[in-house]
């Protein structure tokens, strides 16, 4: 009776993982879905160019990398762009990193794509876009202007007069405006090799009496194309204030009251997605101010302001402003914040464990350079780490060994106080120290193995560098989860499993290894935690099948190599492979007696 009692009760903790687990993993891979569209009532005010009182967007739930999910809307997307971008009013980008053109309506940058990164793993797909000019589904814009006082300024809809182009590194562009009452306004825009745009906002006064003007940027985006904001990764708005980057605020946040404006003076602003990120560094000691904005249910603003600046007849004032638009890249980010732009770096939400995450991912970087490829420099990584941590897994042995030496004493003291816990503690504790034996060692190995597992988590969730980084035959991307699907027989049957039966031969091959591994673990001495351990493997195959594939190659390669590990060790240690054999064979008795009562 109570080995069933013990039995039932492993079979529900492991259903509880199991399904316990996929609540949680479909916030980190969630499936695209495409709700019907729901009233929401309009909060503030339209931008320019948008309708006011128009039926709000549909709400779309955000999947890992974002983008456009509704046929319909990529749809609409294209044939906007087709219009919007073949206007002549257009200068062209064309750096080594980015590409697109600069609209001279309003001197809106909005059109950026990442020449170095696809859209998807096929190789003929398009450049990822990052920048959609307004009114596209997929909107996002960084605009500059001024805001005068008694004076007339340019606005949203200025055609702007461009000299030079397309805009490259050491070919800038430069666009100018005449208010035709003596203040002339150009805005000289130049591009490094990356990611980095610098405008230089100028108001040079003709005329008879001083200019009050207040130069001003904004990052204006759509909230559709979000990647998912979880515990693990934020998305949405983000910056540096005071010294500090903030990812308190999501669209939510700024939705709920309005505006939001944070503590700090800012060393940038903007919005950022799990790989894509676009931000506004002002003018070092010029005064300004930021805040995020909501301007409708959808779309959102990062506003920069500077102070308002006086500008004598006679003489002209710039303002600096720089626009950085791409992709997430460790390296870029670093250099711009050791050329001096503060917490840039930071952009990337390593979270409170960076101290070691990132020295995990520059580690893998090195490898991948070393064999240019990303599942063998995980590989390698393991074997490093692993390596590392073998002289701990030796100690862990000899823990065990000097456990198992003790087990007569221990089952001793066990009858002798068996009605007297707080008496056989103490017993237990001084037969510790007798025997010098650390009753945790065994446990060492395994919490050794946490922030590992979380660093490397992080790494693949994170890291731009390792988006579409096949591996080998069907792993075309160790950021995304095996494609693979079992039961579906690899596509054969037209149906998707659902997320917590996605089993993949990536995942069926992790539980087979794990399998190996709790095979040559001693047997444990309760009998719930023996049941509980022999039915882990296979609930852990299913709970991790739908991780990143790179994931699950280091967890196959460290069970491989635990195996390894655990074969060796056991030669040096025979007295714990007999004791575990013994175990087994005691255990399959007393349950062939319990099976024949």
């Amino acid at each position: 009776m109570d080995n069933n009692r013990n039995l039932i009760l492993a079979v529900v903790l492991c259903a509880a993982l199991l399904f316990g687990w996929q609540f949680v993993i479909e916030r980190i891979y969630p499936e695209p879905q495409h709700p019907a569209a729901t009233a929401v009532q309009q909060t503030a005010p339209a931008p320019a160019g948008q309708a006011h009182g128009t039926a709000p967007p549909p709400k779309v739930k955000a999947t890992r990398e974002g983008g456009l999910q509704d046929p319909a809307d990529v749809a609409l997307e294209q044939k906007d762009l087709a219009a919007d971008l073949h206007q002549p009013s257009r200068v062209a980008i064309d750096a080594p990193d980015v590409l697109g053109s600069i609209n001279l309506v309003g001197a809106r940058i909005d059109d950026i794509q990442l020449k170095n990164h696809r859209e998807t793993i096929d190789k003929n797909s398009p450049p990822e876009r990052l920048f959609s000019p307004e009114g596209t589904p997929a909107q996002q814009f960084a605009q500059f202007g001024w805001v005068g006082q008694g004076i007339k300024v340019p606005d949203a809809h200025t055609l702007w007069q461009a000299s030079g182009g397309p805009l490259a590194p050491g070919k800038p562009v430069t666009l100018t405006w005449n208010n035709g009452a003596g203040q002339v306004f150009t805005i000289r825009f130049t591009i490094d090799s990356r990611y980095m745009i610098t405008a230089e906002q100028t108001v040079a006064n003709s005329g008879g009496a001083p200019a009050v003007v207040q130069p001003y940027s904004f990052i204006n985006r759509t909230s559709r194309t979000a990647s998912q904001s979880s515990w693990t990764v934020h998305s949405g708005p983000i910056g540096a204030f005071g010294g500090a980057v903030d990812f308190s605020n999501d669209y939510k946040d700024v939705a709920k009251t309005g505006e939001v404006t944070p503590q700090g003076q800012p060393d940038w602003i903007g919005f950022t997605d799990i790989y894509w990120f676009s931000a506004l560094i002002p003018q070092a000691g010029a005064g300004n101010s930021a805040d995020f904005r909501a301007l409708d249910p959808e779309h959102y603003r990062a506003d920069l302001i500077y102070a308002a600046s006086t500008v004598p007849a006679g003489q002209a004032v710039t303002r600096t402003t720089k626009l950085f638009a791409g992709a997430k890249e460790s390296d870029v980010l670093n250099s711009y914040q050791d050329a001096g732009i503060a917490k840039f770096g930071l952009a990337i939400d390593w979270g409170w464990f960076r101290w070691f995450e990132i020295p995990i991912f520059w580690l893998l970087k090195h490898l991948y350079a070393l064999v240019g490829n990303f599942g063998v420099a995980i590989i390698l990584l393991t074997f490093v780490i692993r390596g590392l941590m073998f002289p701990v897994a030796q100690k862990q042995f000899a823990s065990m060994a000097q456990m198992r030496a003790v087990q007569p004493k221990m089952k001793a003291l066990q009858e002798r106080y068996k009605d007297n816990k707080e008496q056989l503690s103490q017993e237990m504790a001084k037969l510790y120290k007798e025997e010098k034996i650390n009753p945790l060692a065994g446990c060492l190995p395994m919490f050794l193995q946490i922030p590992v597992f979380f660093a490397l988590y992080k790494t693949l969730l994170l890291s731009v560098e390792m988006r579409h980084k096949p591996f080998v035959l069907w792993i075309k991307d160790l950021s995304a989860p095996d494609p693979s699907h079992i039961l579906n027989l690899f596509g054969l049957l037209h149906f998707t499993p659902p997320s917590i039966l996605s089993l993949g031969v990536l995942g069926l091959i992790y539980g087979i290894t794990m399998w190996l591994t709790f095979r040559l673990n001693p047997a444990q001495m309760d009998p719930t935690q023996q049941q509980v351990m022999s039915m882990m493997p296979w609930v852990m195959m299913f709970v991790m099948s739908p991780f990143a594939s790179g994931l699950l190659l280091y967890w196959v390669t460290s069970n491989l190599i635990s195996v390894a590990q655990q074969q060796y060790l056991y030669s040096k240690h025979p007295q714990l492979k007999a004791q575990s054999g013994k175990d087994k064979v005691d255990k399959a008795r007393a349950a062939a007696r319990d099976k024949g009562k």
